[in-house]
């Protein structure tokens, strides 16, 4: 894991994680990004995480993808009303444009990319 110079946003592979403290600074660092809101108890999180991985690797460089651990991130959770996980948030220009709940099929979530590029 690699913190990035300046800030608290750890870089794990093509994936940041972030935290309560760090989420308003990534999303004015990163015009478009996609926040996985998970939790480690959580199937159906662990089920989506591949391909969360595979489209972080895939849209490197167009897109940033973020993971927040919603156990620990309480205020994240609360900003976007999440009340069920997985869900992701897709942020273009620091607005919500799109969220996803459960698990979804990896062409629903490239689909809803595009909103961001």
């Amino acid at each position: 894991m690699v913190e990035e110079s300046g800030s608290n946003i750890r870089k794990s592979g093509s994936l940041i994680t972030l935290t309560d403290s760090d989420f308003d600074a990534a999303a004015e660092k990163n015009p478009r990004l996609v926040v996985d809101c998970w939790a480690p108890w959580c199937g159906p999180c662990r089920a989506i995480a591949p391909i969360i991985d595979d489209l972080a690797a895939a849209y490197s460089g167009r897109v940033t993808f973020g993971k927040v651990n919603v156990d620990e991130n309480p205020k994240v959770a609360q900003k976007f009303d999440i009340m069920s996980i997985p869900t992701l948030l897709f942020i273009k220009d620091r607005k919500l444009v799109e969220n996803l709940v459960g698990v979804v099929p990896r062409k629903t979530i490239e689909e809803n990319l595009q909103k961001l590029l």
